[in-house]
């Protein structure tokens, strides 16, 4: 029987994740309601940081050996270039694994330069993995349809394998400026319009704009979210609403960066629902008083009745639920309750949901077909390649809009910023501008 000694060292990094994530789902199961609110705080935001850096260091090993340890038994290994090559790739595979613990100890009103750093880093390691991993299969496809039986000069061996980590530092490379350029951008402004049953005649072209997953945290601050509120106001809407990931810290350390939003005028209200975020970092309770003070309504599964400036008899039922990351996480009184959140709610009047996850609206849908239109984000259109594919499969509803049924629609927002990593590979951030028609 093989000792843990004797496992290399990829294997005994996978064990310490599966270690750390067990204790994980203990400390969930068992410890939440014994510890007080900032010890559970703490600690989930811990494991969460030691479980990401166990599983990264599995893929930095590899990296490691495909761009460092191949070249130090070449003739490579001699040259000038050698020693600060090897000392950039350490200093890389360092601020990637850094970037995690910014979320503990660098959040202020704006970014640090240490945490766009470490944050870049962390989305070019991902893109340099999937294209060492993609080269390494098709490198390993080649041999086996060549076989095995050819010849080839140990010169021309060498170079080929030389060539799979150039070519994928290279492709890295150049992926990660445009990616950085991209979300660098403002984002776009999408212009929407939705059918929705029993919508009353006066309100016919009523203007919502939608902002989800601005992420304010180690690389979003004040300045990004200020520009933000400036584009929503030139664009007049009649509701704005916030659907979840606002946030990914404590509202007492990230207030100042926050206040631009006390400039949202909507004159039939701002609303807000919580995303699996606000709920990392276990200061919802703080969020909803700070927001209430700005003039943005929580909808803490509760709903309200968006009343025609026109006619107060015209009317429609505006809900919003929980995140369902509330009921993993056993967040005292939280997680998704749509009979609350719909209480008073009837199929006579048109019924808009917020709800921050597409899986959340799948779920509503199934409980409550009447639901005329739902509104969610999370899935950040995938943010950059080559995430996009596992946001796509793991959502019922993917981004843009989606008919349901006769009379039933969902739209996603790609995400209004991005979360951590300040790239955008594949997606554009975006502000939604969803004019509602009457049918």
């Amino acid at each position: 029987m093989i000792s843990f000694k004797q496992l290399p060292l990829e294997a005994k990094a996978a064990v310490a994740a599966g270690v750390v994530f067990f204790s994980m789902v203990l400390s969930r199961s068992y410890l939440a309601e014994q510890l007080e609110l900032r010890t559970r705080r703490w600690l989930l935001r811990l494991q969460m940081t030691l479980f990401a850096n166990t599983l990264m260091l599995v893929g930095s090993l590899h990296v490691w050996r495909s761009t460092v340890t191949m070249f130090s038994r070449s003739s490579a290994a001699s040259s000038f270039c050698f020693m600060p090559w090897k000392i950039a790739v350490f200093l890389f595979l360092a601020l990637a694994h850094s970037s995690f613990f910014t979320m503990l100890f660098l959040v202020a009103e704006e970014p640090y330069f240490f945490s766009l750093a470490a944050y870049t880093c962390l989305g070019a390691y991902i893109i340099l993995i999937f294209f060492l991993f993609a080269l390494g299969s098709v490198e390993q496809a080649f041999k086996f349809f060549a076989g095995r039986g050819s010849k080839a000069s140990s010169s021309g061996k060498s170079s080929r394998t030389a060539l799979k980590p150039v070519l994928a530092v290279v492709l890295t490379a150049v992926l990660t400026v445009i990616g950085l350029l991209n979300a660098s951008q403002p984002p776009a402004v999408n212009s929407v319009e939705i059918p929705v049953h029993k919508l009353p005649p006066t309100m016919n072209n009523l203007k919502v704009v939608l902002l989800s997953d601005i992420h304010l945290g180690p690389t979003v601050g004040k300045t990004k979210l200020a520009m933000i509120v400036r584009m929503v106001k030139a664009l007049k809407p009649d509701i704005t609403v916030i659907v979840g990931d606002l946030t990914d810290s404590q509202a007492a350390i990230i207030r100042p960066a926050v206040e631009p939003l006390g400039e949202l005028n909507s004159p039939l209200g701002t609303y807000f629902v919580t995303g699996n975020h606000e709920y990392y970092t276990s200061d919802v309770g703080n969020w909803f008083k700070l927001l209430k003070s700005l003039n943005i309504q929580p909808l803490h599964n509760e709903n309200v009745k968006i009343v025609s400036p026109q006619s107060a008899d015209d009317w429609f039922c505006l809900a919003g639920v929980d995140d369902i990351e509330a009921d993993v996480l056993r967040y005292s009184g939280h997680g998704m309750d749509l009979k609350k959140a719909l209480r008073g709610c009837s199929s006579e009047h048109a019924i808009v949901l917020l709800a921050h996850q597409p899986v959340a609206a799948k779920w509503a849908l199934q409980e409550r077909p009447d639901i005329n239109l739902i509104l969610s984000g999370h899935t950040h259109g995938g943010q950059m390649f080559p995430l996009t594919a596992g946001a796509y499969f793991l959502n019922p509803f993917f981004v843009g809009l989606y008919k349901v049924g006769l009379n039933t629609f969902v739209y996603v927002s790609p995400g209004t910023v991005y979360f951590g990593i300040p790239m955008r590979l594949g997606s554009r951030a975006e502000i939604t501008e969803i004019i509602l028609r009457s049918p």
